[in-house]
């Protein structure tokens, strides 16, 4: 046994079910492990941000790793972006990267790079040295840094890195799964605390995030609420919440800091729950950073890191909540949209037509938008921006239909982030994933329009429009989609939107609409 496949199957093992794949040539032998060791999936994308973003998508839905195989620094480097997100949603993922072997990195070939630095952007386990020995037990500690739950925004993503002599040197086996981390408990003090203020009558918000977001956590919330009337609320982009009528209702953050502020006006407490304190998006010169009002006091009842649900319950118990009943979403007939396409129209066709149980990831603007509308349709999965960086939508619906075959998946997509990462497209038509995409044709980069204006620019000149306009020449999404293997169809009225997808619903595999707006 080389050391490639004592990783592989240690790997698999541990629990890790899914590869997803864009090799080169230094890791040619973990791609024969992975023909030897078939109870792990492979799956290939065709551009590394695909790989990553799916992995993303993946573990938000299954709570645990996917793994990526990239090629040296250059593939690590096409993948980032989507593992800047994965890092701000908290997801686990393992990356293996190729790399020369030790013997060779003196030549300075032409693939050579300081992979570490790459990689320490956004890992909170690296390791480089490992050889054909040592790689099995790498693997393991790999798989178990990735559940294990790190302080702030330091996420758990994994990143090994294995020189080439690793994968084919002699492995004297496989190692052994470690024991699955816990969660930090919060200490009773800091509950009776929490409590007191709850308890005091002045206005409290509850604002979680990460551990927190987790249904049952939610519900233990909903029975605070409902025991103490403050508000409870996660962040503007949360990894994953489910929602939908029959949901705890849980209130969402604004985007623009202004919104945010007004939202806490006259608020006296801000409780966090795997939280950080509220922060803008951007820096504007008018309004804070820290978005927490004058005079208005932050507690903590459980970091990022510790055990939310355990605290609420500590909580729910403390403030004898535990008969309370919490406020729910209640289900509302959404009547279908007629007319022109406008964003009205499209937001109020995607509620009226939302199905059961469906998972929806966005990158756009227009998606997010949606989200409220939808909280009185159909039970669903919500699957935010996280970091940002956008290209997340397409491959985090791929990674969540991988994980979730019994679920329709629904990517809500703007032209400028569908750009990134269109290549998701390919993967879908040859795994068949059940994937409804859905691409806000407006031609151009609109939040960059809003965000000119909010500098007090009143005049876009030739040039800066320029910039903001991806409609010269148009991009026929519908084409494109057909090209790489997926049905699709183009909507240019509420009704033929409505009708599309309904249609995509009840068909098995991928299918894009080119929503021309």
């Amino acid at each position: 046994m080389n050391g490639a496949r004592a990783l592989i199957e240690t790997l698999a093992d541990c629990g890790v079910e899914l590869c997803l794949a864009n090799p080169g040539t230094s890791e040619m032998h973990l791609v024969q492990a992975l023909d030897q060791v078939p109870k792990m999936r492979s799956v290939l994308a065709l551009f590394e941000g695909v790989c990553t973003g799916a992995a993303d998508g993946y573990g938000r839905m299954t709570g645990k790793p996917a793994a990526t195989l990239l090629h040296l620094g250059p593939g690590l480097a096409n993948g980032i972006a989507n593992l800047h997100n994965a890092r701000k949603a908290g997801t686990p993922i393992i990356n293996l990267i190729g790399n020369h072997p030790q013997f060779h990195m003196g030549f300075d070939a032409p693939l050579t790079s300081d992979i570490d630095t790459l990689a320490r952007n956004f890992s909170c386990w690296i390791k480089s040295c490992s050889t054909a020995e040592t790689l099995a037990q790498d693997g393991a500690e790999a798989f178990t840094a990735t559940l294990r739950a790190t302080p702030g925004s330091q996420g758990q993503i994994s990143t090994l890195i294995l020189g080439a002599d690793a994968a084919w040197g002699d492995s004297p086996g496989t190692a052994k799964p470690n024991g699955i981390p816990r969660r930090a408990l919060v200490d009773s003090q800091n509950v009776e605390q929490v409590a007191r203020i709850l308890e005091s009558g002045e206005t409290c918000v509850v604002i979680m995030e990460h551990d927190a977001i987790k249904t049952a956590s939610l519900e233990q919330a909903g029975k605070i609420a409902a025991k103490t009337g403050c508000r409870i609320m996660s962040g503007t982009f949360p990894a994953r919440v489910d929602g939908g009528a029959g949901t705890v209702n849980v209130e969402r953050m604004p985007y623009f800091p202004e919104h945010i502020l007004a939202s806490f006006a006259g608020v006296q407490h801000l409780i966090l729950v795997g939280a950080q304190i509220p922060a803008s998006f951007f820096a504007y010169r008018t309004t804070p950073s820290r978005l927490v009002p004058e005079g208005c006091q932050v507690h903590t009842l459980a970091r990022i890191e510790e055990d939310a649900l355990d605290a609420l319950s500590q909580l729910v118990d403390r403030l004898g909540a535990g008969a309370s009943v919490a406020k729910r979403f209640n289900k509302a007939d959404v009547a279908l949209p007629t007319g022109e396409m406008n964003t009205r129209n499209m937001i109020q066709a995607i509620a009226a037509t939302l199905p059961e149980n469906v998972i929806v990831a966005t990158d756009s603007g227009l998606g997010n938008a949606t989200h409220p509308a939808c909280q009185t349709s159909a039970p669903h999965s919500w699957l935010s921006l996280t970091g940002g960086s956008i290209g997340q939508g397409s491959p985090v619906a791929t990674g969540a239909a991988l994980a979730c075959p019994d679920r329709r998946v629904l990517a809500l997509l703007g032209d400028g982030g569908a750009a990134y990462t269109i290549q998701s497209l390919w993967t879908q038509a040859r795994e068949q994933l059940n994937v409804t995409t859905v691409i806000f044709a407006n031609r151009k980069y609109n939040i960059l329009n809003i965000e000119y204006g909010r500098l007090g620019v009143t005049e876009v000149g030739p040039i800066a429009a320029s910039l903001f306009d991806i409609g010269n020449p148009d991009i026929d999404w519908a084409m494109m989609a057909n090209s790489f293997g997926v049905p699709s169809a183009t909507a240019r009225s509420a009704e033929e939107l409505t009708a599309l997808l309904t249609r995509s619903y009840k068909q098995d595999g991928p299918f894009l609409i080119q929503a021309v707006c």
